[in-house]
This record gives C-alpha cells, sequence and structure tokens, in this order.
C-alpha cells in the first residue's frame, strides 16, 4: 500500500520530473479518471504535465507546482485506498485545499472528524460532506465553535448548504433536537394573501432551496417523517415572532433581505442549547429602496461581540460551475469602474 515517490538525479533542476508509483493499478486508473479527465483538471490548475508510465505518473514542471501537483495526486490516491471515489468535485477540492484529504474511511455514527493533516468532513446520512476552500473550512468550523454565526458572499459559495450540512450533523449526532430553516419571504409582500393554497402552499415556493439542501443530506421519506414529527421546520421569517428556540439549529437564509427589525427579533428568538446561522450576499438586496438591510446592520453593531464570529466568501470560493465564479467576477469589476 501506499505511494513512493521517486526524482531521477540526472536532470537539471528546471526539468526535474517527479515520478510517483502506485501500487494498485486499479486504484490508478479510478485516480486518472475517464479519458485522463482528472489528470487534465491538475494539469490545467496546476500548470504541470502528466505522464503516464505503467504503474507510475510522471508529473513534469517548476519545482514548486511539481510537488503541490504531486501531493494532490497522493491526496486524492489516498482517498481511493480508503474506499472513496474521486469526482471532479473532489479533484477541485483538493486542489483548492492543498493539502492530504482523509486517508481511511468514517466510522459508523461518526459525525465529524477533524483529521491531522487539517482535513474536515460531515457526515449525513446520505453522503460526506467537505468543505472544498479555506473560507468554507473556516465557516464549518466557525458554526461548530460559535452560538452565532454569520456567512456572508455571493452565490454559489456554499453558505447555506454548509449550513443546512452543519445542523443535519448536529441533528444526527443529537447534539441538538430540531432543525429550523427560515427566509424572509420578500418578494410576496403583501400579495401573499392573494395567492392561491394553504399557508404552506404559498410560501414554499420561497423556500424551496432549503428543503433541496435537506433533500440532499436525508433521505425524502425521513425528511417528512421529521417534518411531521415538528423536528425540521421550514418557515419565512415572519413566523419566528414570539417564539424562544431551544436545542435547535436556526438558519436565517437571504438575511440581506431581512429588515433590521426583522433582524433583531430573529437574533433575539435565541434559546438554550440552540445555534444560529444568518447567511447572505449584500450585492442582492431585494429590500423596497429607502429601506436599509438587517445584515449589514447586524455586521456593524455585532463586530466583537463575544459568541458571534462571521465568515466572509468571494468568487474564489464559487463550488458551482467555473463560469460563476467568473461572471462574478465581471460584475464586481464593472461595479468598481462605475462606483457602484
Amino acid at each position: 500500500m501506499g505511494i513512493s515517490a521517486l526524482t531521477p538525479p540526472t536532470r537539471p533542476e528546471d526539468t526535474v520530473e517527479s515520478l510517483l508509483e502506485f501500487p494498485d493499478n486499479r486504484l490508478l486508473i479510478e485516480l486518472c479518471g475517464e479519458f485522463d479527465r482528472n489528470l487534465a483538471q491538475i494539469e490545467h490548475q496546476m500548470g504541470v504535465h502528466i505522464l503516464r508510465r505503467g504503474n507510475r505518473l510522471a508529473v513534469i514542471g517548476e519545482k514548486a507546482a511539481r510537488e503541490q501537483a504531486s501531493a494532490v495526486l497522493r491526496a486524492l490516491y489516498a482517498r481511493l485506498e480508503a474506499g472513496r471515489g474521486v469526482a471532479a468535485g473532489d479533484v477541485d477540492a483538493a486542489l483548492r485545499m492543498g493539502r492530504p484529504m482523509p486517508d481511511r474511511p468514517m466510522a459508523e455514527g461518526e459525525q465529524i472528524e477533524m483529521f491531522s493533516a487539517g482535513g474536515m468532513e460531515l457526515r449525513t446520512r446520505k453522503k460526506p460532506i467537505e468543505p472544498r476552500t479555506e473560507a468554507q473550512k473556516a465557516y464549518v468550523a466557525n458554526l461548530f465553535q460559535h452560538e452565532l454565526g454569520f456567512g456572508i458572499g455571493p452565490a454559489g459559495t456554499g453558505k447555506t448548504y454548509l449550513a443546512v450540512a452543519v445542523g443535519v450533523t448536529m441533528l444526527i449526532s443529537g447534539a441538538v433536537e430540531k432543525i429550523i430553516l427560515s427566509r424572509p419571504a420578500v418578494e410576496a409582500g403583501e400579495r401573499l394573501g392573494f395567492l392561491p393554497g394553504d399557508m404552506k402552499e404559498k410560501v414554499d415556493p420561497y423556500m424551496q432551496p432549503l428543503y433541496d439542501a435537506l433533500n440532499d443530506f436525508l433521505p425524502q421519506k425521513q425528511v417528512q417523517k421529521l417534518m411531521e414529527d415538528k423536528r425540521i421546520e421550514i418557515a419565512p421569517l415572519a413566523f419566528m415572532r414570539g417564539r424562544t428556540l431551544s436545542n435547535a439549529f436556526v438558519v436565517l437564509d437571504e438575511a440581506q433581505n431581512a429588515t433590521t427589525m426583522q433582524m433583531k427579533m430573529f437574533l433575539t428568538r435565541l434559546g438554550q442549547g440552540s445555534r444560529m446561522v444568518v447567511t447572505g450576499d449584500r450585492t442582492q438586496v431585494d429590500l423596497p429602496r429607502g429601506v436599509p438591510s438587517g445584515l449589514q446592520d447586524a455586521e456593524r453593531i455585532l463586530k466583537g461581540v463575544k459568541g458571534v464570529s462571521f465568515n466572509y466568501f468571494n468568487a474564489k470560493d464559487v463550488v458551482r460551475h467555473p463560469l460563476v465564479a467568473r461572471i462574478i467576477t465581471a460584475y464586481e469589476a464593472s461595479e468598481g469602474d462605475t462606483g457602484a
């Protein structure tokens, strides 16, 4: 088991290639990916050239890039040795994080594991979830360490997705008794009462991203049962008024669309044994003109308050299609040019 690295001593430094030996040829095939797409992804990101020679991979390039690409290949092979697959997202995560991934399977019932190499994994009922950027890793760590956490940044950076994953992890482990997910139904406004159906049917379209996240982590039948038992609640922000949320993991999504009074109302619902997460994107405010965003006010007022953490994301943390990151960067540049 394991990988050996051999560096031919006869080449000059600028043309040295690192040879990585992989004992299991079947795993090596999985490491390379269909039509060597995993290798191509590493080559493109790291600026190296990778050649396959039997059960070895030759990594050719400048020393720093060669060493980092070799580390990524070792980490992905260790992942395969542990019985876990390697998809494009896993390669992307290894490239972003720049350190070894877990080298063993998760033990039965284990909910979150901090690995000696600094990795992190959330265990949900359907699949393990791993932060894919340093910002995501710091965010997840803060959600476990602080009673109130803020995740602020553009779409596609995993703010809500990871928050729900942490909530499911805590629910499964018994750290909390319920999960409460909420969003301001700003788009509905005063028209909510005129929409067809009962209240659930009226607000469900605004809550759909939260349902999508839950269904990614838990079997649908289990989600339905937990909702019937009130151990998972999904409700508009307005429904939080007057409640004390104890022993719960509470997420407020799209918080930039909460007013200052709504934000204060929400934050003061925090009860004993609970955790709260507030996520939002300051560039996507849908409130009427002249109405300040409660997210921006909370950010200003709560900075430095003990027990409160703030994590920020940017285009580099986007884990959707790579084009999304480029779109966000282009818009940011345009706003800077216009002074917006």
